[in-house]
């Protein structure tokens, strides 16, 4: 029989084994509930962040094709004003029997760009003076090749200092004398550093840039320079002496702007931040080279100095010494830049391993020339004014015929800019 108070038989053992029992189903039946919130949970959370993933997505998506649109309206409004400001120009000029045919860019399709953000207006392509006047070419070529440049529409003639001990200077302001061309129509600059062999007739210090800029007038037979350019850093000059003495040659009337050549980003930004803090003039411009195989410093630094702080970009050598010309295909010809004396390192270059790969690569260029229906030269050229961020590109030219075919590199560009950007 039943124990009283035995819960219908049921042991105490039983009853408290059949509590647990009932406590772990009601355990474990709340547990699984808890997962089933839990995993709805995190499909809910997963679910919020995607569509939050997206929205986000959505969201720029629309802020670049606004940003598309906002650029293109602006492009627009820019062209819109250039039309309006042509046509004011012209209805001026009209009213002052003047035509705008009758200017050097019209003739002559020579395209003219902004030095930096200064006003000085350069062509894009200039003519330099290193190695062939005053060296490898007589004096009446010399002539020949600046009155051509000249009458094509070339307003920027480089020198230095060094260009053949002086001599290049000399040659260049006998010539521009001899022609009698108006100095407002020119842009000379120059380069100072290498003055001679006394230890205080070189560098960059406030003696030197002095001296060496007015060498440079005497030389040239001028009384300025539009632009003197300091022809690498000094590292025994403190860059605050140098900007003072640059600012004190523009303040004398010596020179109208200065700029650099062969400067690291770092030490022209750090010549602007000084010439700031003290009230003194910045550099406009920066002079270097630029070619198919030397793309770093134009392509990813000075972009950056130009919005920052507007420095320009003038570039030399756009056929890597001629080796893009394509003359050094089969050697060394004897009458070539690398074959002077004192250019061994240049003949060196071109017959080293980098230079056959170089070789190598400009058989490829062939074909497209051939599509684009132009040379080599002019391509490589071309190439490099395709660049907004080049403001002029300095030639060298030892005949007429190099010059003439180099210059049509101008409408090369006009007419192939889409494939030339590819």
């Amino acid at each position: 029989m039943p124990r009283p108070g035995g819960g219908g038989g049921t042991s105490p053992g039983a009853r408290e084994n059949g509590g647990i029992n009932r406590s772990s189903s009601i355990s474990s039946g709340s547990g699984g509930s808890g997962k089933m919130l839990s995993l709805s949970s995190m499909s809910e959370s997963l679910h919020s962040g995607l569509s939050y993933f997206l929205s986000e997505q959505a969201l720029e998506q629309e802020e670049r094709q606004q940003r598309s649109r906002q650029l293109a309206e602006f492009q627009r409004l820019r062209e819109v004003r250039a039309a309006a400001q042509l046509k004011n120009l012209e209805d001026f000029l009209k009213m002052n029997h003047v035509s705008l045919r009758d200017s050097i860019a019209y003739s002559t399709g020579m395209v003219y760009r902004n030095l930096g953000k200064s006003g000085l207006r350069v062509s894009c392509l200039g003519l330099g003076t290193w190695v062939t006047i005053g060296g490898q070419i007589t004096n009446e070529v010399a002539e020949e090749l600046v009155t051509l440049a000249y009458e094509r529409g070339i307003n920027l003639f480089d020198t230095a200092e060094i260009y053949n001990a002086g001599k290049a200077e000399v040659v260049l302001g006998s010539i521009i004398k001899k022609k009698g061309w108006r100095r407002s129509s020119l842009v000379i600059t120059t380069k100072i550093f290498w003055g001679g062999k006394a230890e205080m007739e070189r560098g960059l210090s406030r003696k030197h840039i002095i001296e060496g800029l007015k060498a440079s007038l005497d030389r040239l037979q001028l009384g300025y320079i539009d632009v003197v350019f300091a022809n690498r850093p000094d590292p025994n000059t403190p860059i605050e002496e140098t900007v003072r003495a640059m600012t004190h040659v523009i303040n004398q009337g010596m020179a109208m702007y200065w700029g650099t050549s062969r400067w690291t980003s770092i030490e022209i930004m750090e010549a602007y931040s000084v010439a700031r803090q003290f009230n003194q003039i910045p550099p406009i411009c920066e002079q270097a080279e630029y070619h198919m195989f030397q793309r770093e410093k134009v392509e990813v630094q000075l972009p950056d100095l130009y919005h920052k702080i507007g420095i320009g970009a003038m570039t030399w050598s756009p056929l890597a010494c001629g080796i893009i010309s394509g003359k050094y295909n089969n050697g060394i010809p004897p009458s070539s830049r690398a074959s002077l004396k004192g250019y061994q390192w240049m003949k060196e270059k071109i017959l080293s391993e980098e230079g056959n790969r170089q070789q190598g690569k400009l058989k490829e260029l062939q074909a497209i020339t051939e599509r684009l229906g132009c040379t080599l030269p002019q391509l490589a050229i071309a190439w490099c004014l395709r660049n907004e961020g080049v403001n002029s590109v300095l030639l060298g030219a030892s005949t007429t015929d190099q010059l003439i075919e180099n210059l049509k590199a101008v409408q090369v560009k006009k007419k192939r800019s889409i494939q030339l950007k590819q």
